[in-house]
């Protein structure tokens, strides 16, 4: 059965006069009356996409938002609020802070709300991806190290939750470059912060980012990525397999791997785990770092390390 399109807090019909797109799907349309009923309506149908207004009789609209967003059948699913344009200056900004992944405020422009309904309804998420990414925040000053670094944990052609150590500045452009295994080039892109993710749990902070702008190839491997048409971790049957040496800071455990050659130099990947957790070959994806000699990627590695371990 196909998913549908679940409305709440406004009126259904609306929706469909305002976005004509929907026409053709119409007969996918359900409309709810109460926010609590979401929740099991979009585990049990598996819905894409949820049209928020602010007429919940049982709960507002950025506590209907929370509770989605931190229910993990539900968590998922793209949210689209709606604002009433007499509501206060700051209530798109609001439903952004609580998980929205888009806030529209009236009169509406269809071309901009057909977009947005086209994109999150058809835009794929690998849940589980920890891609190293790595960045500059846009209009900085470029050190020779990065700007921050972190890890995705959901990833779609038009962006990503990002889990980083470095707490970034209020909605900051952002120059992305992710380290795929299996890929010889990095992946870049041009990003936004759109909101603070605090469904990313400690020791990292998360960050909702749009992409902006992703140059073709880069869109084809991600693509692929989403698709799950391009393994990220090929299994080794021999756990310890291609790792060089390991770090041991605090609470956790820091695997450097062998360096592999990519078409910018040599790179060398940094995996991590909790002391307590930790055996070889177990540790997931941290960081990557790069330099023109095997050597010198795991010199770069080392002070890595030292600087953000």
């Amino acid at each position: 059965m196909p998913t549908p399109l679940l409305v709440a807090g406004l009126d259904a019909r609306s929706l469909l006069l305002e976005a004509p797109v929907l026409q053709r799907d119409k007969d996918l349309i359900v409309q709810e009356e109460w926010a609590r009923e979401l929740l099991p309506r979009i585990a049990r149908t598996g819905a894409r996409l949820v049209v928020l207004g602010p007429r919940l009789p049982d709960l507002e609209l950025t506590e209907a938002i929370r509770r989605i967003r931190s229910s993990p059948v539900t968590r998922r699913v793209s949210i689209l609020v709606l604002v009433p344009g007499a509501d206060p200056p700051g209530a798109e900004e609001a439903a952004l802070e609580a998980g929205a992944n888009a806030a529209l405020r009236r009169p509406l422009d269809r071309g901009e709300l057909e977009s947005w309904i086209t994109k999150l309804l058809v835009v794929p998420r690998r849940i589980d991806t920890r891609i190293p990414v790595q960045g500059q925040v846009v209009g900085t000053p470029r050190p020779a190290a990065v700007h921050f670094y972190g890890l995705t944990r959901n990833v779609s052609l038009n962006g990503m939750l990002l889990a980083s150590p470095v707490k970034l500045e209020e909605a900051p452009d952002l120059d992305l470059e992710f380290s795929v295994t299996g890929v010889p080039h990095l992946l870049r892109a041009l990003g936004r912060v759109v909101r603070e993710a605090p469904e990313v749990a400690w020791p990292y902070l998360g960050y909702g980012v749009e992409f902006l702008f992703m140059p073709p190839e880069s869109q084809e491997v991600l693509g692929a990525l989403v698709g799950r048409r391009l393994p990220l971790f090929p299994y080794s049957r021999d756990l310890s397999h291609g790792i060089h040496s390991t770090v041991r800071r605090d609470e956790w455990v820091y695997e450097i791997l062998d360096p592999v050659p990519r078409d910018t130099g040599w790179q060398a990947e940094i995996r991590r785990a909790t002391r307590v957790g930790w055996r070889p070959g177990v540790a997931g994806p941290f960081f990557v770092v790069e330099a023109g000699s095997p050597e010198g990627a795991l010199r770069a590695a080392r002070d890595f390390l030292v600087r953000y371990g």
